[in-house]
C-alpha cells in the first residue's frame, strides 16, 4: 500500500505548479453571419459565428486583455 502512494504522491507535487498557473478562460466578440449579431462569449456559438475580436476579461467584453 505505501509503495503504490509515493508515485501518486510524486506525481501530485510534479502538477501542482501547474494548477498555481491556471487562469479563467478569455472572452471574445463573436459575429453571426446569418443575422450579423454581436455577441460575447468564451467558446465559439457554431456554425455561421465567426470571432471578431478580442480576447477580454470579463464577460461584456469591456476589459481587453493587456498584450494580446
Amino acid at each position: 500500500m505505501m509503495q503504490r502512494a509515493i508515485p501518486i504522491a510524486f506525481a501530485l507535487a510534479l502538477a501542482w505548479p501547474a494548477f498555481l498557473d491556471a487562469a479563467p478562460a478569455p472572452w471574445y466578440h463573436w459575429h453571426s453571419r446569418g443575422t450579423g449579431a454581436i455577441v460575447c462569449s468564451q467558446t465559439p456559438l457554431g456554425a455561421g459565428w465567426v470571432r471578431a475580436d478580442g480576447p477580454y476579461r470579463d464577460a461584456r467584453c469591456a476589459k481587453p486583455l493587456p498584450g494580446k
